[in-house]
């Protein structure tokens, strides 16, 4: 089947192919994976490329199902370990559950250095994990010498090391390094001169790297330009050269730059080479020697396990010595013959048994990712080794007896030989809030499953809450969601299955979402309560809410996100680090208002007017209709009151809207053909007849150059498909609205060409109106009606009334929600055509159906490597917390897969201000005042100064100011009780105020201080 003919399934695989493309997704669907070693790390990969959507996979092992794998391998269960069942077999219908459309086959036949490889030739990539060094060059070997070669990627956890490794063959090709959309950059100026000087428009970087590729297009002047391919030389942020332009004509105006990508060849050496001389990610780079260090001490362990057929006993001396002896002999034959650091050997040796699961879900991401570059080339590969440690959890553990890492025989074994038997009771015990049950969640709610969290038998729970329903996109990373789900809620389902995984794990599950309304049931106590809370969620706002609530409540908080193949995590731990809302991301760029109305310079200005057309017409207005007419119970009411000269809210538009209402489908069509004529020519007629084509501006430039594009009117041809889709579109969507019936008959081109070729489309008339050209004006929120316009909806409105048009069932609309992920509603349909025809008016690129569905839909890209590696990371981190790690050992994270790039950085320390006399605080100091039934606002101050040393001056509740000596009447309240003052609802038993300090010098600001927590009576303490 050819590459390009297949068909995706949009509804499972929309915010995946965001991120891939649509030619990458179709290599993917035709590609063969093998994955050898269904551990903990096995499982991980074999999860991610499955539901990504290869064509098919063959997972293979040897082993037998024990014990130890329930804390490493989320798809085994205690029946696998009862049965005797060989880990791939057991596995395999859980994988293959995951997504219908990959074949997933078991292999169980050893796998050694006898066996034939000339299997492998039916697969275009192979995946090792728990193979021995060996076996994995000879196999890599074979790999890299067939033609073309098979891709070769091997992948191992042992104790607090990870290790990653891809071989693509000698040349790779990819066509996109990056996977981001191309740059546009409107120019302002071209200078003819060798090199020739492009500058953009003014606060506008162009963001573009030396050696980048630019095409031009719409150059006015220098016209040669147009069409042809340049590389650049950046010269500052808002310009770069592109050769000689001296001999061309002047530049005059306008003009687009647009980035071209161009393929880039990847090299790559065998296995066998590059343990020589390895080329490592630098993940920390305020450690860069550690890749070298990990590879040095994973080559020991791998010649230990050659050497003595184990790995090193759980805290033995001897093994972690002989290790050592070994990693120096090996250090000298490497190139560069790096040093050999101890406590990494020394570790490594004493966990090596052990597995941390988060781990291995942050490094299966990557490996994930790396398997999908391979079969399909997209996005810049691995070169070629990452390794991960995690020395930061192990060294706080150094005193520790070695009795705490042995094994126990239960299904934390394998755990509690990296981080020992307390770490994991407090695991057992602790309480987590895990908000959000999306993609992020669900891979939360395993990790915490593998480690225990919340299966204490006194202590521990695991609390989560979501208010959505599963819906079919979302089972293509939301992994513990199955299409029988769908329509479930998303937290009842997820916590369902995380009990397959682990059954002894306790855990409440809500459909709340965590908000200020929510308050009573999220309340203070109920923060308390919590060990730690960890966030999945999908916006900046939620995000800024919970931080306050754990702030206010002492609470740690791990935050993480993704957004396609790019990932962070934060953790913020209280009286050691800043909050989240400690740093504001920039807001995001609005477009302007008269940008927007009347000079769209891009599609995105097309896509979001059209996405506003729809909100207006379909939403807004249908649901002020219906609000203004359960005020006002009847047409005649209204009448009498406009007539009596009553000025009531809106009621020129509802009167309007009302004479206008369509009552047929003829009507429905009609009313769409009318727009069209509105929208796409008599707009473009009208702005040209307000600014001509010659205009020019006072400083004599024309008033039509880049950004702004002159509009050109569309002529309506019942013939061209977007006119017709825009027809059709629109008709069903006022049909909805007006609450107008329609059947299949009247959707034919038949009946529409009927309806379209009888309509009178008014011609258009030239108005004065003003139209607004000024950047920073919003939009008005309120248009002023004319006493003509008042005339004429009395007018109306009685027409309306005689002809028995304003009854109950013509008092009501049907306002419509937008919903993108479903195709059959038509309102992608109508906002991709509205869209397009304005983008044809002013002769902009348009976008197709799906390209406009992810920018109308705010549609955030989303892959399930990405969000399996940011999660694996965050759990790693909720280890350091339970165990009270100092502020050193935690690590915040960004990375990007597509580069790849990972980065490891410490978190910020929390800053201290100063208020004055040595007296200072932080975001987490609270300072509490006890008080009694008729302690006063004055009692209060004197209370804060005697306690801590310096007089508030002001005291604020949230936006309630209590105290402000300068405003009226204030000084008065000093006397008044707080509990008159703050008027607390019969359950409170404090409230939090804001105090502040008079400066030390006047006309200063006032100086700012810690929340006060009063409580309106003592405390049994």
């Amino acid at each position: 089947m050819a590459a390009d003919s297949m068909e995706i399934d949009d509804a499972l695989y929309s915010r995946q192919r965001y991120v891939l493309g649509d030619t990458a997704m179709q290599k993917m669907a035709q590609s063969h994976v093998f994955l050898s070693g269904i551990g903990g790390i096995g499982v991980e990969i074999a999860k991610n490329i499955v539901l990504a959507g290869v064509k098919a996979l063959t997972v293979h092992d040897t082993k037998q199902c024990t014990k130890w794998d329930l804390g490493i391998n989320f798809f085994i269960h205690e029946d696998d370990i009862t049965g005797q069942r060989n880990r791939a077999e057991a596995t395999l219908h859980r994988i293959a559950e995951l997504n219908p459309y990959v074949h997933v086959a078991a292999s169980t036949v050893p796998l050694d250095e006898t066996t034939d490889l000339s299997f492998l030739k039916q697969y275009q990539c192979v995946i090792l994990t728990e193979v021995s060094l060996l076996l994995q060059k000879k196999i890599n070997d074979f790999c890299h010498a067939q033609q073309p070669p098979i891709k070769f990627i091997s992948a191992d956890v042992y104790g607090i090391c990870s290790r990653l490794f891809c071989d693509l063959g000698d040349e790779f090709e990819v066509l996109d390094t990056t996977g981001e959309e191309p740059k546009e950059i409107f120019i302002s100026n071209i200078t003819q001169s060798n090199p020739g000087i492009v500058t953009c428009l003014e606060n506008h970087p162009h963001r573009l790297e030396t050696g980048q590729f630019l095409t031009f297009r719409e150059v006015n002047g220098m016209s040669c330009l147009n069409g042809s391919t340049h590389q650049i030389t950046v010269v500052s942020p808002y310009s770069f050269s592109i050769g000689d332009t001296s001999d061309m004509e002047p530049y005059l105006h306008g003009g687009i730059a647009v980035q071209v990508k161009t393929p880039k060849i990847f090299y790559f050496e065998r296995l066998e080479k590059q343990i020589t001389n390895p080329l490592c990610l630098v993940a920390d780079f305020s450690k860069p020697e550690a890749p070298l260090q990990i590879h040095v001490a994973m080559l020991a362990l791998n010649h230990f396990q050659e050497n003595f057929g184990r790995r090193p006993n759980i805290g033995c001396l001897q093994d972690a010595e002989e290790m050592l002896k070994i990693a120096m002999s090996i250090s000298e034959t490497l190139e560069n013959k790096p040093q050999v650091n101890g406590d990494v050997v020394k570790w490594l040796s004493r966990t090596a048994q052990g597995f941390l699961a988060p781990l291995a879900a942050a490094v299966g991401g990557v490996a994930s990712q790396e398997v999908l570059k391979a079969v399909t080339g997209k996005f810049s590969p691995l070169q070629q080794w990452l390794y991960i440690d995690m020395l930061d959890i192990v060294t706080p553990l150094e005193k520790m007896e070695s009795e705490e890492f042995l094994p126990r025989g239960d299904r934390y074994d394998a755990l509690r030989a990296c981080i020992g038997d307390s770490l994991c009771q407090k695991l057992h015990d602790l309480n987590v809030f895990l908000v959000g049950c999306g993609a992020i969640g669900c891979e939360m709610l395993k990790n915490l499953a593998l480690l225990g969290v919340g299966t204490g038998q006194d202590k521990g729970l695991v609390t989560i809450t979501d208010p959505d329903l599963i819906e079919k996109s979302n089972l293509n990373r939301q992994f513990l969601f199955r299409p029988h789900h769908i329509q479930k809620p998303k937290s009842y389902t997820a916590a369902e299955a995380t009990l397959n995984i682990n059954p002894y794990l306790k855990i409440d599950s809500y459909i709340n979402k965590v908000c200020p309304a929510t308050e009573n049931t999220y309340s203070d106590e109920f923060y308390t309560k919590q060990d730690v809370i960890v966030t999945a969620l999908d916006n900046v706002e939620a995000r800024r809410y919970i931080d306050s609530r754990c702030v206010a409540n002492l609470r740690p908080l791990i935050d993480s996100g993704t957004m396609g193949t790019k990932g962070h995590t934060e953790v913020i731990v209280p009286h050691l680090t800043e909050s989240y809302n400690s740093h504001r991301d920039p807001p995001e760029e609005e477009i302007p208002f008269c940008t927007l109305k009347s000079f769209p310079a891009a599609i995105e200005h097309t896509i979001q007017w059209a996405r506003d057309k729809f909100e207006s017409s379909f939403s807004h207005k249908p649901s002020l209709f219906n609000k203004f007419w359960q005020t006002y119970l009847s047409a005649e009411e209204v009448l009498q009151r406009i007539k009596s000269g009553e000025s009531l809210e809106g009621c020129f538009h509802v009167i309007k809207t009302l004479s206008r209402r369509p009552r047929s489908w003829t009507q429905c069509v009609e009313l769409a053909r009318v727009k069209f004529e509105k929208y796409f020519s008599h707009k473009a007629l009208q702005l040209l007849h307000s600014f001509p084509l010659d205009t020019r501006l006072k400083d004599g430039s024309l008033f039509w150059q880049s950004p702004k594009r002159p509009p050109f009117p569309v002529k309506f041809e019942f013939n061209d498909p977007l006119h017709y889709d825009f027809i059709v579109s629109a008709a069903k969507l006022f049909a909805t609205v007006y609450c107008v019936p329609f059947t299949e008959k009247d959707l034919s081109e038949e009946a529409i060409l009927k309806i379209i070729s009888a309509v009178k489309v008014p011609d258009f008339r030239p108005s004065n109106k003003v139209v607004q050209t000024d950047e920073t004006a919003r939009k008005p929120d309120h248009i002023p009606v004319s006493s003509e316009d008042e005339r004429n909806a009395i007018f109306q409105l009685e027409k309306s009334i005689l002809s028995n048009e304003a009854l109950e069932n013509d008092l009501q609309m049907k306002p419509i929600s937008f919903e993108k992920d479903d195709d059959s509603n038509g309102h992608i349909d109508f906002i991709t055509a509205a869209s397009n025809l304005r983008a044809k008016m002013y002769n902009i690129e348009p976008a197709d159906r799906f390209k406009t569905k992810r920018i109308a839909g705010k549609i955030i890209p989303a892959i399930a490597t990405a969000t399996a590696a940011v999660s694996g990371l965050v759990a790693l981190e909720l280890i350091k917390v339970v165990g009270g790690y100092p502020a050193d050992a935690y690590k915040n994270c960004f990375l990007n897969l597509a580069i790849p790039i990972m980065v490891f950085t410490e978190t910020a320390e929390v800053r201290r201000t100063e208020i004055r006399n040595g007296i200072s605080f932080t975001i987490w100091d609270r300072w509490t005042i006890y008080g009694k039934e008729d302690f006063t606002l004055l009692d209060f101050i004197n209370a804060v100064r005697e306690k801590y040393g310096i007089e508030p001056t002001m005291v604020v509740q949230g936006v309630k100011m209590l105290y402000v000596p300068v405003m009226p009447g204030h000084i008065k309240r000093l006397k008044l009780t707080m509990q008159k003052l703050v008027k607390p609802s019969a359950d409170k038993k404090y409230v939090d105020l804001t105090v502040s300090f008079a400066p030390e010098t006047d006309g200063e600001e006032d100086l700012p201080g810690p929340p006060v927590r009063y409580y309106f009576v003592q405390e049994d303490n």
